[in-house]
């Protein structure tokens, strides 16, 4: 429950990031490297600010909880919760989504941009799933195919064929968030991991600001707004909820409920952006929830292993 829970909100999250990346540099209220900038640093402050508050509680709780102040100090400093900090490869691989995203979206249409970014998600997830012995059953197999094709039935026929630096920015996109995701399975404090995460990831803002200075003139006060809220509230808290779900699920299974997205996503255009309902969407949103749905309530069952003894 706790799972399903956490999964869906952090899924909804991903699909208002989405709707806010669209709003912003689809009508280029902003650049790709500003709104990274302010999406990177949105994040990194409101992280820091929660942290800052847990962190307090976490060591008010030992210091009541503790005979004397040493003992206290002890508990602090060897309590695995504060000493969870992220990783540097993970912030990388974070910074590399975030900014090849922006680029990418402002290159490709959405329906081109969402099949190659999805489809280097599910090789790297799925493909380290298998590569770490997550066995799939037929129907799941069955399950991930119908996923697949109603996410290219949904998209497909918004998708024009891509520019080359284009389709390599956004795979590199979903390659990195691919690897992001899987690393959040390790984490003990899903909140310090990616606060810390955002945090790391601010050692680009000069190269970032070197170049986003030239685009200064094209920033306007809505591209601010959309970044920071994509930043601080879509990114920071829904990345973080992500980190909870993850070492609850299987690679495999965080993979193919990521196909929910772009469902998700469209339903939001609709409500807040007055976006057309389609009977396509309907169809293609039907296939894939239930696709979906099938493969993370279908599990592998063991093969029985029969042992016959032998009297001596």
């Amino acid at each position: 429950m706790k799972a399903t829970l956490y999964t869906i909100i952090a899924l909804i999250a991903f699909a208002a990031n989405s709707l806010l990346c669209r709003m912003a540099l689809a009508e280029g209220y902003i650049d790709p490297w500003n709104f990274t900038i302010i999406r990177l640093l949105g994040g990194a402050v409101c992280l820091a600010i929660i942290m800052s508050v847990h962190t307090r509680k976490l060591k008010h709780k030992h210091t009541v909880n503790s005979n004397n102040t040493n003992t206290a100090a002890i508990a602090i400093l060897e309590d695995p919760i504060l000493q969870d900090k992220g990783s540097w490869f993970s912030s990388i691989s974070l910074v590399v989504y975030a900014l090849c995203f922006s680029l990418a979206y402002v290159e490709l249409d959405t329906g081109t941009g969402a099949l190659i970014l999805f489809a280097a998600v599910q090789f790297t997830m799925i493909g380290w799933g298998i590569y770490q012995k997550e066995q799939l059953s037929t129907v799941q197999w069955a399950a991930l195919f119908i996923a697949f094709t109603g996410f290219v039935y949904l998209m497909l026929p918004s998708a024009a064929v891509p520019s080359l630096f284009g389709a390599v920015i956004m795979a590199m996109s979903g390659i990195a968030w691919g690897i992001y995701s899987i690393r959040g399975k390790a984490c003990i404090s899903p909140l310090r991991a990616t606060g810390f995460n955002f945090i790391r990831s601010l050692v680009a803002l000069p190269l970032l600001l070197l170049i986003g200075m030239s685009y200064l003139a094209d920033v306007s006060t809505e591209g601010v707004i959309l970044a920071g809220v994509s930043g601080a509230i879509t990114s920071g808290v829904g990345y973080s909820l992500w980190y909870v779900a993850m070492p609850l699920l299987k690679s495999t299974q965080a993979a193919v409920v990521q196909f929910c997205v772009p469902v998700l996503a469209a339903i939001l255009g609709v409500v807040f952006l007055s976006e057309q309902l389609t009977l396509q969407f309907i169809i293609a949103s039907v296939v894939i929830l239930g696709a979906v749905s099938v493969f993370v309530l279908n599990k592998k069952k063991p093969k029985l292993s029969i042992q016959i003894k032998t009297s001596e």
